[in-house]
């Protein structure tokens, strides 16, 4: 890989083709249950959504008002609205140059990258696996794109882990993981998961919480019926900053920091201001119980810094606790193309939020440090200064 930008998104979307599932799974197999793209009933105008595992279709045919054009923010309401920029690699290229980014970490659109909800483990392997081999084929597009595994968590932890192994040999660059398991599952800190935070260490890949990462953060207020359809969206991702309050503690107090010190933890599109409570909340615990005396020797805040990462975009404010929270641990991100990017001027984003901050953070902040956490090899060769590519 080649960092000509200066830019690195650590938390952006892969987009998917309506023939993407269709065009790898047996059709004799697995019929209408297959994930495809399915015209919705009862609906005074025609809307696509996606239709999965024989029912009828829902969500948004494609999450891209980034690349929709005026008004802002559209979204498409068929297939055929939907512009190639989104899902085509290669034509999605030409975006990344435009907005002047370097590379992007993928995380899932619709049809999403998980499948327990419908409880049927074979079905979830096969639609993961599915998944994961579209994302293979963004990367032999390019190396610009670091896509993140979906896990089969019906599965044994071994299958798994195996599945991880698989995907990371194709090129994938990290584990995307829900913060609250699938019912009847055992708690994400539990031994249960260790095979996969073993084989995530071994790898070297990090794991990812994304947004709410599935919890139930404020679900009361999300779910009032009052909000209109943008108030509750606000509403909803609003709440995601709490997220890594919710799951560092159990991460720390649990053990599994000190049992896999070298296992890397993201947390996307959650910002990072809140993060310098959690780790103060943490070290008070850990002091006043002295669970050090319970096999936990490392400080939280230590644990924190040494293993777990924070993005921003919009956040000036977290910025300026960027020596607090540790300067290393914190990555900018775009979103693209969901309604928060900043396509395609995000550089403007990025010189206000950076407003005054030194040429040797911006280094870490914008790039650099997303090179350590993906393990990415590049020759830096900055061909443009940020404010060509606003």
């Amino acid at each position: 890989m080649e960092i000509k930008f200066g830019l690195i998104s650590a938390d952006s979307h892969a987009a998917f083709h309506r023939d993407d599932f269709t065009s790898r799974m047996s059709a004799r197999k697995w019929g209408d249950r297959i994930p495809h793209v399915s015209r919705k009933k009862d609906e005074s105008k025609a809307v696509d959504g996606w239709s999965i595992y024989g029912q009828p279709p829902r969500g948004d045919v494609c999450n891209c008002p980034a690349v929709m054009g005026d008004p802002f923010p559209t979204w498409p309401k068929v297939w055929e609205e939907v512009p190639a920029l989104a899902f085509d690699p290669k034509e999605r290229l030409k975006a990344l140059d435009v907005d002047g980014v370097d590379a992007e970490v993928l995380f899932p659109n619709p049809p999403g990258g998980s499948y327990y909800e419908y409880g049927d483990a074979e079905f979830e392997l096969a639609c993961v696996r599915t998944y994961n081999d579209i994302l293979a084929e963004w990367r032999r597009a390019s190396d610009r794109y670091l896509p993140l595994v979906a896990l089969p968590l019906l599965s044994e932890p071994q299958a798994v882990a195996a599945e991880i192994e698989r995907a990371v040999t194709n090129g994938h660059r990290g584990v995307n993981v829900p913060g609250k398991m699938p019912k009847a599952l055992p708690h994400i800190a539990a031994p249960h998961w260790y095979p996969v935070w073993e084989v995530c260490e071994k790898l070297n890949v990090p794991i990812h919480f994304h947004g709410s990462a599935n919890l139930d953060t404020a679900a009361s207020a999300k779910k009032w019926s009052g909000y209109s359809v943008r108030q509750a969206h606000s509403a909803a991702t609003s709440t995601s900053a709490v997220t890594p309050a919710q799951i560092i503690p159990h991460f720390v107090f649990s053990g599994i920091t000190e049992r896999f010190p070298r296992l890397k933890i993201v947390f996307a599109e959650a910002g990072i201001g809140g993060l310098n409570y959690v780790i103060a909340a943490c070290d008070h615990e850990w002091e006043t119980r002295r669970l050090w005396t319970h096999g936990l020797a490392t400080r939280p805040s230590e644990a924190v810094r040494r293993q777990m990462f924070v993005n921003f975009w919009f956040e000036a404010e977290g910025i300026k606790l960027r020596d607090d929270i540790g300067v290393d641990n914190i990555m900018w991100e775009s979103d693209f193309p969901h309604v928060a990017s900043y396509y395609p001027r995000s550089w403007h984003e990025v010189e206000r939020v950076l407003d005054g901050v030194s040429a040797a953070d911006r280094r870490k902040l914008l790039y650099e440090n997303a090179m350590k956490v993906y393990d990415i090899e590049a020759t830096v060769r900055i061909s443009e200064t940020p404010s060509a590519a606003v």
